[in-house]
């Protein structure tokens, strides 16, 4: 299980308006005005700058891009501009040369009138934009800090000016048949001047840019593309240009959207509740792509609270916690690698996965520069895979991001989407399957993010005892509410189909399975049946996989679970003991057998006779599930040593250990996973700030051949166990697997073979003693004449003493081990060697 670190919390549930310095259709506010809430930092306190006059554009005027992320300041206090002084009564203006009248609009009602400034009405399209009314169309509008706001009917040669209601609102009756198409002229103006006009289009005249099919599915659980129904999405809608916000948020009173566009003052742009779904929309023209915003959301008692986007598809650098407007530009060219990547079952190809936290690789690097460097590494050692540790959106840098608060946004510490695609191409392009680690257990507290996200629980459970996580102070997720469980099944896809990965590692599994997980008695309920799993889990989970394999062929799922919970990795229509079907996970990570033999290794050979049966226990179930053998950032961090400081000895026997460990792993049942650095015997620890040693490998350090030996190695193990199917092809049948001696403890050798489905073998014996062994027998499959040595562990190039087998070795009639011919062998010390017939 992942170690975790509370993730850093901003200070206010209930911000003030935001108020950054672009020069958008409201006037700049007092200077010394802080955005509240977004973790940037950014000065208000310019003025608006006065903008050139234009005609009749089609959208508002373009946000800015957003900002470089900086050290957040600490929030100042803000104090909002009081909007423009109502006339004393409405004054109907005339239109010189126009021969139109606006009259005066029946009064908004004081109910509706408050609920608007106060951002908790759910139709203001029903009161704002244009309606028709006897004899003409009513046009009103909310524009708080406009001076004076126009009307221009495109076409109908109509041009007025509306009345001064008070507070922000502008309305009139003008003397049309039908409601027009019309853009507003909006005049603000500063301590100093007047400023021209700026011409927009009115929000409110436009009908919902989500469909009722959308809704439905929603409301069902079952949108399976929900990214492309949530969120903020730039598209043409009623032939103009902008962006549709929705956002779902049963509990709330009111939504609006704060942005840049806007001085993060939400009160011009409520949003519309959709019916029963809980889902508020609203389509913003002009708005378009590197838009900052965020949700000004009316709690149930009443307050505000300003909350990043749930399905936001790209965010601010942290610290700073806006959510961003996107599209994709990126032209795939994995074309190739897509067409074929479901030729064959993962289970029985090579599948030898390099474990990597992406920020920490090389620090510093970008998603762009990344993609020159990891592929062309990955591939000259000859793993199949990358898994990267979790990439998507989070606060806490320490996490390692295992603290999610942007499920749909790839981290922006090193880019932007776009360039993580250009990596994932990349990496493709270079034969390389990309795995991501998600994270579907847990999300943190942070109060701009899915916490209470509209005041009350909605994306945790409304019990604080299966809300709250007792390891990590995080909430866990309430699967057992259907569009909770849509928002990760459509998660789990979305990586899957927007970014092109080939596979997802489910982090904390166990956690989510049993109700009473690092709990204690009194601190959980038994289920309907009694009993400690978590059945909506359970049926997340099978949704999950199920869904992920139907919609991705060639995609695998991996669970990281740490129990014996039956049927981790068999379809989801088995039912075991328990009564639980199955999970339907393609793999499983093995911890057991990780955590038996790294204890084995760890002691002294002296001691390691009285543990053989902790490297034997493995093969006991080893065809009870799918497994990779992992050795993983877990096991190198927190004390607990890198992988070559865990073995004992000198410096010459921790080597000679972990490269003969090594070879026991890639010669085992199962696929193989190695986190980063210990590819080359690091010595220390893995740390998320500093990364791997790799001065280790500077050919000045006196220790380089040391280091660069056991990478040589780790290159030869993944180039012979690519070539030599009987490693990966039998992986999850008994069949591909038979013990030579796996009694041979007082030797501390482990001899097997591995079969392919031809029946070729490979003989792998590992010996994890000092001294070298003579003439020491195996009995092996008398059909071969001959059999030749193809790797050796104690190699020279490796690091090692150079005791070979360098002839063939031809089998003798000598009966061994229940078969009627044996080699006779010379064993290295502290080594692994792999034999094929000639």
């Amino acid at each position: 299980m992942t170690a975790r670190t509370p993730s850093d919390r901003s200070s206010d549930s209930s911000p003030q308006p935001e108020l950054p310095t672009a020069s958008l259709p409201v006037p700049a506010p007092a200077a010394g005005a802080a955005r509240a809430g977004a973790g940037a930092g950014k000065s208000a306190g310019k003025k608006a700058k006065k903008p050139a006059r234009r005609k009749a554009p089609q959208t508002a005027p373009a946000p800015p891009a957003p900002a470089a992320a900086t050290a957040p300041a600490a929030p100042a206090a803000i104090e909002k501009p009081a909007a423009p002084a109502a006339p004393t009564a409405p004054r109907p203006r005339k239109e010189p040369g126009r021969g139109r009248r606006v009259r005066a609009a029946r009064p908004l009602d004081s109910g509706d009138r408050e609920r608007l400034l106060s951002g908790a009405h759910h139709d203001p399209h029903g009161l704002l934009g244009a309606h028709p009314v006897p004899n003409g169309v009513a046009f009103r509008t909310l524009r708080p800090y406009a001076r004076a706001v126009t009307v221009v009917a495109e076409g109908l040669e109509v041009r007025a000016e509306l009345n001064d209601d008070g507070d922000g609102f502008f309305s009139g009756v003008l003397p049309l048949r039908a409601v027009p198409a019309y853009t507003l002229l909006v005049r603000y103006s500063d301590a100093t001047q007047e400023l021209d006009e700026l011409e927009v289009r009115d929000p409110y005249g436009f009908l919902p840019a989500l469909g009722d099919l959308d809704l439905h599915l929603i409301g069902e659980g079952r949108h399976e593309e929900l990214w492309k129904a949530l969120g903020a999405r730039i598209m043409t809608h009623q032939g103009v240009t902008g962006t549709r916000f929705t956002v779902w948020a049963p509990n709330a009173r009111g939504v609006r959207i704060a942005g840049d566009f806007n001085y993060w003052d939400g009160t011009s742009l409520p949003m519309r509740s959709l019916g029963s779904t809980g889902v508020w929309e609203l389509f913003v023209p002009g708005i378009g792509d590197g838009a900052l915003y965020k949700f000004d959301i009316t709690r149930p008692d009443g307050s505000h609270t300003l909350r990043a986007d749930p399905m936001a598809r790209r965010t601010e650098v942290p610290p700073a916690t806006a959510s961003v407007v996107t599209e994709s530009h990126h032209v795939w060219h994995d074309e190739e690698w897509l067409a074929h990547r479901a030729d064959r079952s993962v289970h029985e190809a090579p599948f030898s996965v390099y474990e990597v936290h992406l920020a920490s690789w090389r620090p510093g690097l970008t998603y762009r520069q990344l993609a020159s460097q990891l592929p062309a590494y990955v591939k000259d050692l000859g793993f199949t895979h990358v898994e990267l540790m979790p990439i998507a959106e989070h606060p806490f840098g320490g996490s390692w991001g295992y603290q999610v608060t942007g499920f749909y946004a790839p981290t922006s510490r090193m880019g932007t989407p776009d360039d993580f695609r250009y990596l994932v191409d990349a990496l493709h392009r270079a034969g390389i399957g990309v795995l991501v680690d998600w994270v579907p257990a847990h999300f943190p507290k942070d109060d701009w993010a899915l916490a209470q996200f509209d005041g009350r629980p909605l994306y945790e459970h409304a019990d604080p005892q299966r809300a709250e996580h007792p390891d990590w102070g995080t909430l866990e997720f309430d699967y057992g509410r259907t569009e909770v469980r849509n928002f990760l099944v459509a998660n789990a896809v979305y990586w899957c189909e927007e970014f092109h990965v080939d596979g997802l590692r489910v982090d904390a599994v166990a956690s989510m399975l049993y109700l009473d997980y690092s709990r204690e008695e009194g601190q959980w309920t038994p289920n309907e049946h009694g009993g400690r799993e978590n059945p909506d889990a359970v049926a997340f989970l099978q949704e999950m996989n199920a869904t992920v394999y139907r919609r991705c062929p060639g995609v695998v799922t991996i669970a990281e679970e740490s129990t014996a919970w039956n049927g981790v990795t068999r379809a989801t229509h088995y039912v075991g003991p328990d009564g639980f079907g199955g999970l339907g996970f393609g793999l499983k990570w093995n911890m057991g057998w990780m955590h038996d033999s790294l204890d084995y290794v760890s002691k002294e050979p002296v001691h390691r006779k009285y543990h053989h049966g902790e490297m034997t226990f493995s093969m006991v179930y080893a065809y009870s599930e799918n497994y990779v053998l992992p050795i993983s950032h877990d096991e190198v961090v927190h004390g607990k040593r890198a992988l070559v400081s865990k073995m004992p000895g000198d410096w010459w026997q921790q080597r000679a250990n972990e490269r003969a460990y090594l070879g026991f792993m890639w010669a085992h049942p199962g696929k193989q996973l190695l986190f980063m650095g210990q590819e080359f015997a690091q010595g220390a620890e893995w740390s998320e700030g500093h990364g791997p040693d790799w001065w280790l490998l500077d050919p000045s350090y006196e220790a380089e051949p040391d280091h660069r030996g056991v990478r040589d190695l780790v290159r030869e193990l993944n180039t012979v166990y690519g070539a030599t199917p009987a490693l990966w092809q039998r992986d999850t049948v008994p069949e591909g697997f038979a013990w030579v001696d796996g009694d041979a403890g007082e030797d501390n050798v482990f001899a097997f073979l591995r079969f392919d489905a031809d029946g070729s073998p490979l003989l792998a014996v590992s010996h994890f003693s000092p001294v070298v062994r003579h003439q020491y027998r195996l009995g092996v499959p008398e059909e071969f004449s001959a059999w030749t040595e193809v790797l050796n562990t104690d190699a020279a190039r490796y690091g090692g003493g150079d005791v070979l087998n360098a002839d063939p070795l031809k089998p003798e009639p000598v009966a061994a081990h229940g078969r009627p011919v044996s080699l006779q062998l010379t064993l290295p010390p502290l080594a692994t060697v792999w034999l094929r017939p000639v």
